[in-house]
């Protein structure tokens, strides 16, 4: 019988867009049909958002994007101008980018094993990913143990993830992190339903141990907050990969500025990388003109791109890092805005 370091082998990299210059690939493929030239139109489009010197970046993620090997993608993008807030799912930031700035890591598998086999070796499967359960377990431990030193109130998703990068920047053993890296350049990350992940499992620990004065969330807290970037930044451009929650709570800033009875224009940019389909009704696949129905996302510069995450993002992220107009960027430093907050208080 194997055992887990049988099958806890060989490691997921994670792909370096700054080594490839897709900038022909990409530009050939405009000139092709079907998805290729939607991919390279999302490319131009996030390209456009970098160089306009007005428009703020909002990157919304889900789906198991970091364990499949895009989590550096998303550091050189934070380390290098290219986005100014971030809306995940909490596995993203939790489970797959904390956990492995905790040092651990996630392997090469396959999706043809016996799964009650992956149970009993305490292997969690992600199709053809494995993790080790009992690493994340720690995960989870840490998670409580950063909630043991906050003060007992309720926080927004930005100010306990603000506090994740804080305990990495001291503790962590693995520098390539976003969480980490958004920590040290103030981008804010935002998970408004953060107890879906490893991180819930860390608050239930917590606040079952301390059950009358415990740190708790407070994702309507999360949606003033984003929705006060929103209406900082005034001229905004989504680059959206997969769909869920992520995807609906960054549009929603625009109808939730009204209700505050303030003006904002639409998401000037929207781009969308998905493999779902918008047949059934459900967010994931719903296209952006829909969105433009509800008054979120304005129609001059969107694109559905139905690719797989780890085809299309690293070349539209690749694109726009090697066209550089990132490198004119002003940097907005949004996180700034509420430590300030929180200073004057």
């Amino acid at each position: 019988m194997k055992t887990k370091k049988d099958y806890l082998q060989e490691t997921i990299k994670h792909i370096d867009i700054k080594k490839h210059n897709v900038i022909p690939l990409v530009e050939d493929m405009q000139n092709m049909a079907f998805s290729s030239r939607e991919l390279a139109t999302a490319a131009k489009y996030y390209d456009m958002m970098l160089a306009d010197k007005n428009c703020s970046v909002m990157l919304c993620l889900a789906g198991s994007l970091f364990s499949a090997g895009l989590k550096n993608v998303v550091v050189d993008m934070v380390r290098n101008n290219m986005v100014d807030a971030i809306v995940s799912t909490g596995a993203i930031i939790t489970d797959q980018d904390f956990f492995e700035g905790l040092g651990f890591k996630h392997y090469k598998g396959s999706q043809f094993v016996d799964d009650n086999e992956m149970r009993d070796l305490m292997i969690d499967r992600i199709y053809d990913t494995y993790i080790d359960e009992e690493d994340l377990r720690v995960c989870d431990y840490t998670i409580s143990k950063i909630c043991d030193s906050l003060e007992r109130r309720p926080y927004s998703s930005r100010e306990f993830i603000w506090h994740m990068g804080k305990y990495l920047s001291e503790h962590g053993k693995n520098d390539e992190s976003v969480v980490l890296a958004c920590y040290e350049n103030n981008v804010p990350i935002f998970v408004p339903a953060f107890s879906d992940c490893s991180a819930g499992f860390g608050f239930v620990h917590h606040q079952h141990r301390f059950p009358d004065s415990h740190v708790s969330l407070d994702s309507a807290k999360d949606f003033l907050e984003l929705t006060k970037i929103k209406l900082e930044a005034f001229e905004s451009g989504l680059f959206m990969v997969g769909g869920g929650v992520p995807k609906n709570f960054a549009q929603d800033t625009v109808v939730a500025a009204e209700i505050l009875d303030k003006e904002v224009p639409m998401h000037k940019y929207a781009i969308q990388i998905t493999v779902a389909d918008d047949r059934d009704g459900a967010l994931s696949g719903s296209t952006l003109k829909e969105a433009s129905s509800w008054g979120k996302v304005d129609m001059t510069y969107e694109q559905m791109v139905y690719c797989e995450a780890t085809i299309a993002m690293p070349l539209i992220a690749g694109y726009a890092y090697h066209k550089g107009n990132w490198k004119n960027r002003e940097k907005r430093e949004f996180q700034k805005m509420f430590l300030k907050e929180n200073v004057e208080a």
